[in-house]
């Protein structure tokens, strides 16, 4: 016989409040709402407790939301030194947007961060660079300008510019010249204006004229982002690294440094052996200076000498006057007749032209000495 589940419902909750009031109705589950038989459920029953259902339905509102947010991304974070471009309906927002986190509606419109650090564009040969064309840490990399001289001549330019993005005009940037801008803008204006510098030249005279060469190629970069409408592009520096020359060219540059150096040595040499030369002429001129001032002082030494004996004799000739030549005749003859007492021998010398011995020599003290 089949059994009515209403009827067994009823029975089961007389049967429960029965045993209540014998309880005296103190026990907590008669707090407990009633609950519905769900056929669906484990456990045959649900809650029919409004409340709870209500947080049900919030934790999976919460569960849809985050999941639409992970799916959609209906944000993005602007860094520090980048800006973002706001595009509704492929319309670009006139303002850019600063650092911080910053929502869209998805399918509707969408945010476009572009960088306005300085960045680095490198023209650099294959040897060293890598991968062509690829940024690393706002370094970009690119071929070696390679341009033709003024005889028509292939060079290869490597150089370095740094430069950076106007933010304030980085939405019309971004609309005139789209996401490759720094092709249009830099690359472009860089080889352009390297290739007309670089074809007023012959190329031996590149590496000599290495500084003009520079300054020119400078100027006419900057020349040419100034005409740019709107200032996209705030140049930084400009620099040459490198020449890279034909191989014939090298080596005629080389051939003609070494007969340049060659000369330098040999003109060294001629101006060194002027040098010690002129040195030696000096040393000898300064030799025989020294020997005609000491022969001058000699010769001097001698006039001064004599011209002083001659002064003294000339004094001695003044002093002898007659009557000290008498004295003196007077003196020596009575010396003389002293030595006649005592030496009938003596010897007498007479001056010349006079009567007067002015000398006399004792004969016996001559004998004694003899003897």
């Amino acid at each position: 016989m089949p059994i009515d589940l209403n009827e067994h419902l009823k029975n089961k909750s007389k049967n429960s409040n029965e045993k209540r009031e014998e309880r005296g109705g103190n026990d907590m589950r008669d707090e407990l709402p009633p609950r519905r038989f769900n056929p669906k459920n484990s456990g045959g029953y649900f809650s029919s407790n409004p409340i709870n259902n209500k947080n049900l339905f919030l934790i999976i509102g919460a569960i849809i939301i985050v999941v639409l947010l992970v799916v959609l991304r209906p944000f993005v974070v602007i860094s520090s030194g980048q800006v973002g471009i706001k595009v509704t309906a492929g319309e670009y927002d006139t303002t850019p947007l600063q650092p911080g986190i910053r929502f869209f509606i998805p399918l509707i419109q969408n945010i476009i961060i572009m960088d306005t650090k300085v960045r680095v564009l490198n023209f650099s040969s294959t040897e060293d660079m890598g991968d062509f064309g690829r940024r690393n840490e706002g370094v970009m990399r690119n071929e070696a300008i390679s341009v033709m001289d003024s005889r028509g001549l292939t060079v290869s330019i490597e150089l370095t510019v740094q430069y950076q993005l106007n933010s304030q005009n980085a939405p019309i940037t971004l609309a005139t010249y789209g996401p490759n801008w720094e092709l249009s803008i830099i690359n472009s204006t860089v080889r352009d204006v390297v290739r007309n510098v670089i074809g007023r030249y012959p190329a031996e005279e590149l590496p000599t004229k290495r500084n003009e060469i520079a300054k020119l190629i400078d100027d006419g970069i900057r020349n040419e982002i100034a005409k740019r409408d709107n200032s996209p592009v705030e140049l930084k520096s400009v620099q040459l690294r490198e020449i890279v020359l034909p191989s014939k060219i090298k080596e005629q540059i080389e051939k003609v440094q070494i007969a340049r150096q060659e000369a330098e040595r040999v003109r060294y040499e001629v101006d060194r052996s002027k040098q010690e030369a002129e040195k030696v002429a000096a040393l000898a001129k300064g030799e025989a200076e020294a020997n005609r001032i000491k022969a001058q002082g000699s010769a001097d030494a001698i006039i001064i000498e004599a011209k002083a004996k001659a002064s003294a004799n000339k004094a001695i000739a003044e002093s002898l006057n007659e009557r000290l030549l008498k004295l003196r005749e007077i003196e020596v003859q009575g010396k003389f007749n002293e030595a006649l007492k005592e030496n009938k021998d003596a010897q007498i010398f007479l001056m010349p032209g006079g009567a007067v011995p002015n000398l006399w020599v004792d004969s016996k003290k001559k004998a004694a000495a003899s003897n």
